[in-house]
């Protein structure tokens, strides 16, 4: 997979928008559990009243605390507040106490200092405000904070001094909410609604809440917008480059691959890729940017919280990599199977006329229940295999909840903890492991994909044995369409003898060289080096003075048009097909091909002539016909050099005479390359190449080759008699 990321390049930008969206997905997912605690620990414990930075303090409350506070925190908090005269219209509405009383009101910005210095005291007035006086043996109608304003300043920082050091050991949380009580005794002097209060803190925190989840839909739509547009980018990339490496390969990388494992590299393996990489944008960046936000966050809560989440994220990852080194190995197998079943259905499939001929149905179903079956028990191995992972998860998801909750008890009752804490570290907690739930749903694609993208990349690093050369000669213009074979040997890679051996010959422009020879002897692989399909093992292959490897491919394929052993026509009209090596040839000039080619006549029996339809393969026309088609496209490319690769093997003797005729009106000024295994067709060529072996057993005139070649005449005799042969 990593190799495909040099690919991304021209991406870059799009996914460094997807990291920045998804940096503030996740900031976005973690500010929900602290609404959550906010609404508990807030909203609901404490009626909306964050902390002891009462908004309004009565002038009665806050003349006692210079008895409780120092002088140096007194003038601070003097900082923090301003006198509001009873009587002052601005604030009569809002706080109605201001009627009959003086008041302190809390001035912008001043929260969290007034916070830090009220804590304390505001504890220490709301304690001995509403403890039990009777254990003090103080008078009726007098409270112990009254009792302090009467005592001299040691006395009171005695006190002070014994209180602070009983509420030292006092969590954070406990200072805050005791204090918090007597804020709401401020409020409820004030004339406040404490109950309308609560219920427009927790309002606001809701609509916080709704519109940071309306965001998070916002972004994550963002995020899979440019994810996915990336990996359709790369997908698109990706089939580009395989398609353009397959169509220059030479037959040697055809038959190494093979059609049926190149088609499912195209589709199939970069499809499984294009998958991976939307969720590889969208879960496996993720999942590290919410756990570490997570991790952080649950920290602040407390340490024994974090503990707990480290051990269920090792858990995860100890579970995900035993699956994934147990696994891996059968995603290679799933695809090298998955390449099997498409070679045999492609072949039962393409077979069906000789299959149903030979009544042998059954073998072919028989053959393809093993394939199938074999592609089915790895699929099902792997899907069993990949299933245990999402109960485990959840097991581990409700093992950390419960142990949450336990811990969290425990802290609840010591002070140390609150509990909209609690259900935020639960939240925290199930970002991360349901973050690694999702790498854990990927992992069940991933490998595959790795697969995938191993045997795409291994197609696209292929070299091509058939290479243009770094520097191109140009064809001499005084010898056009002159082909000269110069002790040419081919071997195929691997073998280990050649098939071709030692063949030298010259053919010039206005004849015809024919090769026959028994089957296997090596015609057809002769002739297919001239297009250089292969290239020579020993030896050279000239074209107008020039060696065919010193040829851009492309200039040299120009010069040539080949018709192959079996005709091969694309889906479109007639005329596409005929116009397929040049598209710019007029009306004219193809009614001449398909006239040369004897086509003509069976194409102005179509109702539609030539913009007659031709499906895939050329299905809905005879092989006869396919291959007239054939000949017409590659007369109609009107090259220097024409072969015909046993191009006329479907053809009647009568079709063939009349099209070998009508050929040499057209090719007096080509060199023309015939491979045929009848003698009829080739007997009036200029030069017949005998091939035995892959050796040259003869070449010569048809009249010379019967004279002195053996393996000529034998062929020669075993179909046509001699009366026949001198008559011919």
């Amino acid at each position: 997979m990593i190799k495909l990321f040099k690919y991304l390049k021209s991406s870059i930008i799009s996914i460094f928008v997807i990291i920045l969206l998804l940096i503030a997905q996740a900031a976005l997912d973690l500010k929900l559990p602290d609404y959550t605690s906010k609404i508990i620990n807030v909203g609901i414990q404490q009626n909306g009243i964050e902390n002891a930075a009462s908004n309004l303090i009565t002038e009665k409350t806050y003349n006692l605390l210079p008895f409780i506070m120092t002088e140096e925190d007194k003038i601070k908090l003097d900082e923090c507040y301003e006198f509001i005269e009873k009587g002052d219209s601005r604030y009569s509405k809002k706080y109605p106490l201001v009627k009959s009383e003086n008041i302190y009101l809390l001035k912008k910005d001043k929260k969290d200092k007034a916070n830090e210095l009220l804590k304390k005291p505001f504890m220490l007035i709301y304690s001995l405000t509403h403890m039990d006086t009777k254990k003090f043996n103080v008078p009726e109608g007098i409270n112990l904070l009254d009792m302090i304003t009467m005592m001299d300043d040691n006395q009171v920082k005695n006190i002070i001094d014994e209180f602070d050091e009983k509420t030292e050991k006092l969590p954070d949380t406990s200072l805050t909410s005791l204090a918090i009580l007597q804020v709401k005794e401020e409020y409820k002097h004030a004339g406040i609604d404490l109950e309308k209060f609560q219920i427009n803190y927790i309002a606001i925190a809701g609509i916080k809440m709704l519109s940071i989840a309306l965001l998070i839909m916002i972004v994550s739509i963002l995020i899979v917008f440019f994810g996915s547009r990336l990996a359709a980018r790369l997908a698109k990339t990706l089939r580009s480059k395989v398609y353009k490496k397959v169509v220059y390969f030479s037959k040697n990388e055809m038959k190494q691959f093979g059609t049926s494992s190149l088609i499912t590299r195209t589709t199939n393996d970069i499809q499984q890729i294009q998958q991976v990489v939307v969720m590889l944008m969208r879960v496996v960046f993720y999942a590290p940017i919410i756990a570490i936000g997570g991790i952080i966050k649950t920290y602040n809560s407390g340490a024994t919280m974090l503990f707990i989440v480290g051990f269920a994220i090792l858990s995860l990852i100890v579970i995900m990599g035993s699956l994934f080194i147990f696994v891996m190995p059968k995603f290679t197998k799933l695809q090298v199977l998955t390449d099997k079943l498409n070679q045999v259905s492609r072949e039962i499939l393409t077979g069906i006329p000789v299959i149903r001929a030979f009544a042998n149905e059954k073998h072919e179903e028989e053959r393809f229940d093993v394939a199938n079956d074999s592609l089915t028990k790895v699929n099902l191995f792997v899907n069993r295999t990949m299933s245990i992972m999402m109960p485990m998860m959840m097991l581990i998801m409700n093992v950390v909840c419960i142990t949450i909750v336990w811990v969290g008890a425990y802290g609840v009752d010591d002070g140390s903890i609150q509990v909209g804490d609690i259900m935020a570290c639960i939240q925290y907690a199930m970002q991360i492991i349901f973050a690694f739930l999702m790498i854990s749903m990927v992992s069940i694609i991933l490998p595959r994909a790795n697969v995938s993208a191993k045997r795409v990349i291994e197609i696209i690093d292929t070299e091509n044995t058939v290479k243009d050369p770094v520097k191109t000669k140009k064809l001499l213009p005084d010898k056009k369409g002159v082909v000269e074979f110069k002790n040419v040997c081919f071997r195929y890679p691997d073998a280990f003898e050649d098939v071709i051996t030692d063949v030298s010959f010259k053919s010039v422009p206005g004849t015809t060289t024919a090769f026959i020879g028994s089957t296997g002897s090596g015609k057809s692989t002769l002739i297919n080096l001239i297009p250089r399909f292969y290239d020579v093992t020993e030896g050279s292959i000239e074209i107008d003075g020039v060696d065919i490897r010193e040829i851009d491919k492309h200039t040299l394929r120009n010069k040539i048009g080949y018709v192959p052993q079996k005709g091969i026509l694309f889906s479109g009209t007639i005329e596409s097909n005929i116009k397929y090596a040049n598209n710019n040839i007029s009306d004219k000039d193809m009614e001449l091909a398909s006239e040369i080619s004897q086509s003509k006549e069976f194409i102005n029996k179509l109702n539609k002539k030539y913009d007659s339809e031709i499906t895939q393969g050329g299905t809905n026309v005879s092989g006869g016909q396919r291959q007239r088609l054939s000949i017409a496209r590659a007369i109609a490319s009107n090259p220097d050099i024409l072969i015909f690769d046993d191009s006329f093997s479907a053809l009647d003797f009568k079709t063939d005479a009349k099209l070998r005729k009508d050929l040499k009106k057209v090719t007096k000024d080509k060199t023309v390359f015939i491979v045929a295994q009848r003698i009829s067709t080739i007997m009036n060529a200029d030069t017949i190449v005998v091939l035995d072996e892959g050796k040259v057993a003869g070449i010569g005139s048809h009249d010379e080759l019967m004279k002195s070649c053996d393996v000529y005449k034998e062929i020669a005799l075993s179909q046509l008699s001699k009366e026949e042969l001198e008559n011919a």
